[in-house]
């Protein structure tokens, strides 16, 4: 059982930051469906630059700085040039998948497996779950008990608001797409880092699972960590549950989906009239 437990922590660890993420940019009003390719992009960085360096900091430095400038890009073509943020969110994810084919040709001769030298083993993972749970932590304190915070929500829910008041929404919405940057980064270092490798696609959906958990989790830090962790814990008992039960395995390996739409469905059914649409 602890290691269906810790694996379920492993598990959870992307969707954590990546959901983290994308807390401020659904709160700002904007959804942001380009944290699969920033989480790639933060996964690529780091492998390519820890196998230069050697060093797991620089790696990680590198992919919480590639994740943030992939983020201002998609900040520019959404608030600047007002093109379709679903069109540019998907363009991000296309480029960053494709990109990484390319570099990886380029840097490592493979279009496959760029693995770490001898296995280089990640020091890291209790800390990345103490700052997984302080950024939570932040994002609370700066979402809920600031200026920031407050004008950044208004942003979706009164817009009109804010700029009677001389402030101009899209100066926050540029700031909620750097902080989404930015906790993706880390995400998808620890994705790649964690591994000791980097796989093509190796974010499997997680980037559009971690919008899943925004809107399990009802908007709010708290909920987003308890999603995400239901989610973990649901993967980590399929890949457990393999070996043990005589069902197929496609049941078993669809189980974590299953989780989520079930708990999505429960939520919904829960959810105040007030909040429903229909």
């Amino acid at each position: 059982m602890s290691n269906v437990l810790y694996s379920a922590l492993v598990i959870m660890m992307p969707l954590l930051f990546a959901a983290g993420g994308g807390l401020y940019t659904e709160l700002a009003g904007v959804l942001n469906i380009a944290l699969e390719g920033l989480l790639l992009a933060g996964a690529f960085s780091a492998i390519a630059v820890t196998y230069y360096t050697g060093s797991f900091a620089a790696g990680i430095v590198a992919a919480i700085f590639v994740s943030t400038i992939l983020s201002a890009l998609f900040a520019f073509a959404a608030l600047k040039l007002r093109s379709n943020i679903f069109i540019a969110g998907l363009a991000v994810n296309l480029l960053v998948s494709g990109l990484a084919t390319v570099l990886s040709q380029h840097f490592f001769g493979t279009r496959g497996v760029v693995a770490l030298p001898g296995f280089m083993y990640l020091p890291y993972i209790d800390l990345y779950f103490c700052a997984g749970i302080l950024l939570l932590l932040f994002a609370w304190i700066a979402l809920y008990r600031t200026p920031f915070g407050y004008r950044l929500r208004a942003c979706y829910k009164n817009s009109e608001a804010l700029v009677s008041l001389g402030i101009k929404p899209d100066s926050y919405r540029w700031a909620a797409f750097l902080i989404s940057g930015f906790y993706c980064g880390i995400g998808g270092s620890f994705l790649s880092l964690n591994l000791g490798a980097f796989v093509p696609n190796m974010t499997a959906g997680k980037g559009w699972i971690a919008l899943v958990v925004i809107f399990l989790g009802a908007r709010t830090p708290l909920g987003i960590l308890i999603a995400a962790f239901v989610f973990g814990l649901a993967e980590s008992f399929s890949n457990y549950a393999q070996g043990i039960f005589n069902v197929p395995a496609d049941f078993i390996l669809a189980m974590p989906y299953i989780v989520t739409l079930l708990a999505m469905i429960l939520v919904s059914v829960m959810a105040k009239p007030k909040d429903r649409v229909l």
